[in-house]
């Protein structure tokens, strides 16, 4: 009786131990973060692979001659996922300021509610997904485009003039060029020539 419990192939569903399809889906997984994390260095290359992408999603939707609403809603997703990254983590608009001027408050760098790689992954997710929607004509609702344009250009410059004058008031720059680098006093100047 008790070899006959061991042989049984029922042994792999007992409470505890992983199934094969759990496996499967834990070796995927991890080969797919393992991928993700290879490519954290290479920011050029992502945004390029990412900018091709939308390219591609553009180039189909106008040949098709269709889904802009898919387009517009990834136009949308965008402009929100471009907002989050250029804003910082603490609103400096919600903490309690009191009198002190913004001058005299220590110095804090600069923290992005929304990280560039999760903007990046973000983004190109959405755009997996659109591409994916114009397979199906289910997604395909036809729409005066012209309005959805105009639509999302003055929403874009709406967006971003208040997104400025939040960056003027509170004085905050959200790119950075690489560390900054400080000269010294030049020494040969204070040195007396005879």
């Amino acid at each position: 009786m008790y070899l006959r419990e061991m042989d049984d192939p029922s042994e792999d569903s007992r409470p505890g131990q992983p199934g094969v399809v759990k496996k499967i889906f834990l070796t995927v997984s991890q080969r797919y973060q393992t991928f993700l994390d290879t490519t954290v260095p290479h920011l050029a290359l992502r945004w390029i692979s990412t900018l091709v992408m939308i390219v591609l999603f553009l180039v189909r939707v106008l040949y098709l001659q269709g889904w802009y609403i898919v387009t517009y809603a990834l136009g949308i997703y965008h402009l929100n996922l471009f907002i989050a990254f250029l804003t910082p983590k603490i609103d400096p608009a919600l903490e309690e300021l009191g009198e002190e001027d913004l001058a005299d408050q220590e110095f804090r760098p600069f923290i992005r509610r929304l990280p560039e790689f999760k903007f990046w992954y973000a983004a190109t997710r959405a755009v997996v997904i659109a591409i994916t929607c114009t397979f199906f004509e289910f997604f395909d609702i036809p729409v005066f485009w012209p309005i959805l344009v105009m639509y999302f250009i003055v929403l874009f410059i709406i967006t971003m003039k208040r997104q400025i004058k939040h960056m003027i008031r509170y004085r905050y720059l959200p790119f950075t060029y690489g560390k900054q680098k400080y000269r010294g006093k030049d020494e040969s100047s204070d040195v007396m020539k005879s």
